[in-house]
């Protein structure tokens, strides 16, 4: 069964930057969409930046232009690059993943969470 493992969280200087990494294993089938979502405590879980299978990517409003999602489909790895880090950004961060087979059949995946924590 498919396994995603998370690296890369920690606790940053608010307008540092954190590189997070989830790595995808345990099949022989390529995870088509990618995301990271995150929850602060008392808040509703966000999606934070996503990248589907072509390479196009969305993001929440709130870290346009300082989060970076990207993928290597070789190393079968996501990353999300985060400048200018706020304390407001400061949550579990999960790595998600889903996989659409040719009837259409989607199969989801999460990382156990990394916590980034940013302090003012």
């Amino acid at each position: 069964q498919v396994q995603l493992v998370e690296s890369g969280g920690g606790l940053v200087q608010a307008g540092g930057s954190l590189r997070l990494s989830c790595a995808a294993s345990g099949s022989i089938f390529s995870i088509d969409d990618m995301a990271w979502y995150r929850q602060a405590p008392g808040k509703q879980r966000e999606l934070v930046a996503g990248i589907n299978s072509e390479g196009t990517t969305n993001y929440a409003d709130s870290v346009k232009g300082r989060f970076t999602i990207s993928r290597d489909n070789a190393k079968n790895t996501v990353y999300l690059q985060m400048n200018n880090l706020k304390p407001e950004d400061t949550a579990v961060y999960c790595c998600y993943g889903r996989r659409t087979d040719r009837d259409r059949t989607q199969y989801h995946y999460w990382g156990q969470g990394t916590q980034v924590t940013v302090s003012s």
